[in-house]
Formats: C-alpha cells, structure tokens, sequence
C-alpha cells in the first residue's frame, strides 16, 4: 500500500507485517485505488484492505479456474488487463480477489504471461514445452535429492549413473578433497556434505570420498598429472620393445669397447633393485698392483640423444623413489633388461680402472668403454657375509673393502666427513607400512665409496682434457671446534652439530672442491640408468674418447642450458617422494600411535616456539617436535604421538622428560617436509 510519494519513489507498506520501504514508482503496478477515507497506513488491515492472510489463501485462483479462463481468452489471443480478468474470472471484485489473482500471474502458473500490466494467453505449443520443462525440472530435483541423500548415507556409489548436475557436484567433491576451492560451494550441495557430517576441509572431503568408494587412502596428490603418473604410453613401450628385440646388433659405439667380459665382477644392491648400473672387480695391472674395476652401465649404447625415449627420460630426469617401488625413468623392458648388468650376461659399460697409492689417493686410473660379464648378482647382506668371512674362492671382495677403506681414510685426511650412520625409512608391503632401518655396514660403504672413487676418477679426466660437466662442489664450512664436537655424544647428535654448518651443494661447470666429499672435483656419474645427468655425463665423456664420435662435447653454456632444463624435474621428482615418504611416515605412525619411544635431542629448529629436531634411534628418523624447555643436545627425551592423521597431513609428536608426564608438555604440529 502506498503510504506517500516521494519524487520518483513511493513510501510502501508491504505485507500483513506493513515493512516500510522505498520503491521506484516505474516498478509499481496499481491493483486497486483506494477510497477517500485513508486506511492506518500500519497495518493493511483496514479500510478497503480489511482482509487478513487466510482471506487472501481463499481467494487465490485454483489451476482449474486459471486454465477455464485461459480457454475462453486463448483463440482470440489478446491481452487483457487485471480489472477485466477478475471481472470474468473471479466470483467477486473485492481487494482480496485482485490482489489473489496478481499474485498467481507472478507465481509459476502456465497459462498466463504477464507484461507491463496485462495478461497475455500462452499459445498451447508454449504450454506443453513448459510441462515439459518443468518436468525435467522436478525429475532432476528429485535426482539431485537422491544424489544428497546418497551423500548422506555415506554409501558406495557408482558415479557412472550420476546426471550431469550431479556429476558436476561430484567432481568437486574430487577438487575440494585435493586443495581449498576458491569459488563458494553451490547451497544445496553444501547442506548436503553438512548433512553427511563433513565440512569443506579437503581432509574431510577425503574421508567422505573414501566412504564413497572413490578416494584412494594413499593417493600422492603432487603426483597425478605429472610425467610418472602418465606412464610411457603405446608408442614408447613399442619403440622399447623394437631396441630390446635389436639389442645384441651391432652398434655405432661397439668397435672401441674393450673385451672385459672374462674378468670376474659382481653387483651388490638390494634385493628389490631392478635397475643395475654398477658392477665391481679386482686384478692386478701389469706392475702387480691392485687395480679396482668400477664397472657402470652404457645406455647410451641403446638410446640416441634427442630420440623419443631420450626425451622421455630427459622430462623425468631420473627414477622416481616411492615407498611402494620405483618409477622407471626409462621403460621398465629396457632398464631391467639390455641396459642393466645381469649377472652371467655380456653388458655394455664403462669400465674404470682405479690403482690407489698406498695413502689411498689415486696413483693411475683409466677409463674405457668395454664388454663385461657380470659373475654373481649379490645383495648387500651376501656382500656382508664375504667380506667378513673372506672365503679363499672369493676373497677379492674382502681385498676390494680393505682397498676402499684406505681410500676412505685418505678422504678423511683431506677434511671429508664422515656422517654415516642408519637411515629409517617406510616401505609398503601387501599395503602395509613397514620401517626398513638401513645400517651402514661394510658392505654399503664398500659400493658407496666406489661410486664416490669413480666420481673422482671422471672429475680427474674433466680437468686434464678441459671437458664441461656437472661437477659437484660444496664450499667449505666453518665447524663447531673439535672440544665442543668431543662433548656430544656420537651418531645422530654429533652429525647434527655439523650438518647444521654445512652449505648446500652446487653445480657447476668447472671443477671445485667439495667440502664434506674431501675432493678437488667429484662428478656423479655412476647411476645412468637411474640419472638423466650421469647419462648427459657420459655422452660427454663419449663425445672425448670415442673415436667415432661425430658430435663435439658441449660447452658449458648449452650444458648449462641442459642441466637447468633436467634440474627443474629432479627437484619435482625429489618433492614427490619426499611426499610419498612422509605421508607414509603418518600411516605408519597411525598403526603405532599408542606406543612410546626413547629419543635424544639435536638441536632446536625454532626455539622460540620450542620446535626442535629429536632423533628417535630404534626407527631410525629425525623428526621435528615439541620438546621441553632448556633442552640440549644429547638429553634423552621419550617421544609419543599427540594426533595423527594420513588424511589430513598431519603428524604431531611431543617429546618430554623421561621422567614426567607424558602430558605435560604441549604438542605442536610436526612441519612439512
């Protein structure tokens, strides 16, 4: 009702509450003028508006009186305005009754189309689409309901027979459950994931997934969409599978490989290692000296630079490491087929020869390409036993460790650290976690100081022939004074002391000292199968030595423009299996949650909010944690899980006194990473 007139705005009072408001006189439509006598302008119950809500409920045209109207106005097909349809329609022309039959031409009645203050006859045609429209539209709120309740129920559901609404809401469950949506959730859906007892965290979007049947528990969410993920398709598989079938052929670089194929060697890896790159031997070389054989896999022999496969193996840039196996960085017929060393089988390689002085520096060494038959294929633990008992058949192993010891001990004496010490970490077995704790035995450090030595050895013939590669340095490092380092107990808190003063590592093109190694130069270049930057290293190292080659090495610009290319992947792969490892971590700690363990503090990572690095020795792992105040390096602490949670990321450890409480001290969450 209007109460006033305001310039181009009408004072309204609207509805049986009589709320005041401002409108627009061009957005009013007159239903009836009012008397003379002017009504309380508080309330439309009175005067000519003397009508309450259940008057108007009774007098609202019924769909039937709606459409006998509509037949009478149809053929002619005019409009007609409010006044002359309640003359015809209606039994009355009281207030109520006007005001009733507006009210149905704005609602969602077919019959009608009501414009600038008339009501137009649909044509039938208009009509039947409506029904249908409408239909569709009660047939897709039904589904939507069904779909919501589904949610509710927290039942398994095939999305296959979702319509494409409720698809739509599905696939951003999906979205939500991988990271925080930005846009806001559509009402209805949000009142359903409310009504299944979820809100839109994408830890409990997850768990609502996986009571649905479509979340998987362990998914790696920085993995999906990357090269790993995809796999190696049709086309490459077959392009493998063509070089495995042409493997023994001749090849371009097999006229200056040398025959080493009847000197004795062997593999040492673990038992799950499927791609083997390294072999070692022992002899003697013509003064009687012994001369170590380094042994490393020839890919390249197989693979052209800039071919398919090459460029496959350059997107991934190496293996991926995961707690469920490895991910090839080549197709798995090839790594673990031709370009491996399998033990009684004639392997490509490049063979170095290494005679040590007798301080342990490198006296000679030589490097070639060659043929090799690789004896036995040993795990660590058989590597172990042979060394420690020497049988006389075999004793060159135990002669080999003793040879690399002394090495070892010249490294030393150049500065290197020694940080050894046992590596925790979880793999999964039959989809359950298993701590697998390394221990650095003779038998590890024998193969590691190998692949260190030929690391050297490749760095040497980089400097001598002026030959661009991928040399690792790492500045030098101001340590704690050896007083303070003797008073830390050693293993785990005395490392920590020292790693904490180290620098990272860097690339470059020439060589440099590497601090911790106690080397001038060091290259890596021992793990090709497993490594794009060991292979670019060896096609450098061809490029140099193979008579045939045809291609000149690169300089360091465009191997810096290579390198820069492959170091982007390696640092993707490495956040991945950093990932996978600590999600891991928590479902493992889920399944012991109720335990306890003795840890020993490292060091503080941020004091101020009483984080800090604790090593808990029987696992094997250095995890940050709470601890309590005035903590120092050495003391022992117990350490229990607060939370747990593999869905949500989220692993919080407290470490307190052996003595108190466990409850005594705060949790605080455990940072990523």
């Amino acid at each position: 009702m209007i109460t006033a007139i305001q310039e181009r705005r009408a004072a309204l009072t609207i509805g049986f509450e009589a709320r005041r408001q401002l409108v627009p006189l061009r957005d009013l439509e007159l239903l009836m003028a009012l008397p003379s006598a002017q009504p309380d302008p508080d309330r439309l119950g009175s005067g000519v508006w003397a009508f309450d809500a259940s008057a108007l409920a009774a007098a609202h045209p019924t769909p039937k009186l709606l459409a006998e109207t509509w037949l009478l106005l149809v053929e002619s097909g005019d409009p007609i305005s409010l006044d002359d349809l309640v003359a015809l329609a209606a039994a009355d022309d009281r207030p109520q009754d006007r005001a009733a039959f507006w009210l149905a031409l704005q609602g969602p009645q077919l019959w009608f189309r009501w414009r600038q203050g008339l009501a137009q006859p649909r044509p039938l045609d208009e009509i039947r689409q409506l029904r249908r429209q409408r239909r569709q539209e009660v047939l897709s709120e039904q589904r939507q309901q069904a779909w919501h309740a589904l949610l509710k129920a927290r039942q398994p559901i095939d999305p296959a027979v979702l319509a494409p609404r409720e698809r739509q809401e599905f696939d951003r469950l999906c979205a939500g459950a991988l990271a925080p949506l930005e846009t806001p959730w559509p009402v209805g859906l949000r009142r359903a994931i409310e009504a299944a007892r979820c809100s839109e965290r994408p830890a409990d979007l997850r768990r609502l997934l996986l009571d649905l049947g479509h979340w998987d528990a362990h998914r790696l969410s920085s993995l999906p969409g990357t090269c790993w993920a995809r796999g190696f398709g049709d086309a490459l598989e077959a392009l493998a599978a063509e070089i495995v079938a042409a493997a023994e052929a001749p090849h371009p670089s097999d006229a200056s490989r040398v025959d080493l194929s009847g000197q004795p060697c062997v593999t040492i890896d673990d038992p799950d290692t499927r791609e083997i790159d390294d072999a070692l031997g022992l002899d003697q070389d013509p003064e009687g000296r012994p001369r170590i054989w380094i042994h490393i896999a020839d890919p390249d022999r197989l693979i052209a630079a800039g071919s398919p496969l090459d460029l496959e193996a350059r997107r991934r840039a190496a293996s991926l490491y995961l707690a469920t196996g490895s991910v090839s960085m080549f197709p798995l017929s090839l790594a673990t087929g031709p370009m491996s060393l399998r033990q009684g089988l004639r392997c490509a390689a490049w063979s170095f020869a290494i005679v040590l002085d007798d301080d342990g520096s490198i006296a000679a060494s030589t490097l070639q390409r060659s043929w090799i038959t690789p004896t036995y294929r040993l795990s660590y633990e058989d590597a172990e036993e042979l060394i420690e008992l020497a049988p006389p058949q075999d004793a060159y192993l135990a002669e080999l460790h003793d040879l690399l010891d002394r090495r070892r001990r010249w490294r030393l004496s150049q500065g290197a650290l020694l940080l050894d010490q046992p590596e925790g970490r979880i793999t999964v077995l039959d989809d359950q976690p298993q701590l697998e704790v390394v221990e650095p035995s003779k038998a590890r450090l024998l193969v590691a100081e190998a692949m260190i030595l030929a690391g050297a050895a490749v760095a040497e013939f980089g400097r001598q022939h002026g030959l661009a590669l991928p040399y690792r340095s790492q500045p030098p490092a101001e340590l704690p004074p050896a007083q303070e380092l003797a008073c830390l107990p050693p293993g785990p808190v005395r490392h920590a002391a020292i790693k904490r003063c180290l620098s990272r590592g860097h690339t470059g093109f020439q060589p440099a000292p590497h601090f911790s190694l106690g080397l001038q130069a060091y290259v890596q270049a021992t793990s090709p199968i497993r490594r794009y930057g060991d292979l670019i290293c060896h096609r450098q190292l061809a490029s140099v030595l193979d008579p045939g080659a045809t291609v000149p090495p690169l300089d360091a610009e465009d191997l810096g423009s290579l390198l820069a290319e492959v170091d982007a992947a390696v640092r993707e792969g490495i956040q991945i299996s950093r990932d996978d490892q600590r999600h891991w971590q928590q479902v493992w700690f889920e399944h012991h949650r109720q335990q306890r363990w003795d840890g020993v503090f490292l060091r503080w990572l941020r004091p101020q909010d009483g984080l800090a690095l604790v090593a808990i020795e029987s696992l094997a792992m250095e995890l940050p944690m709470l601890c309590r105040e005035r903590s120092e390096p050495g003391d022992p602490l117990q350490v229990r899980v607060v939370e747990v949670d593999s869905l949500a990321d989220l692993l919080r450890l407290e470490a307190s006194d052996p003595l108190r409480s466990p409850g005594a001290s705060p949790a605080a969450r455990a940072p990523r990473g």
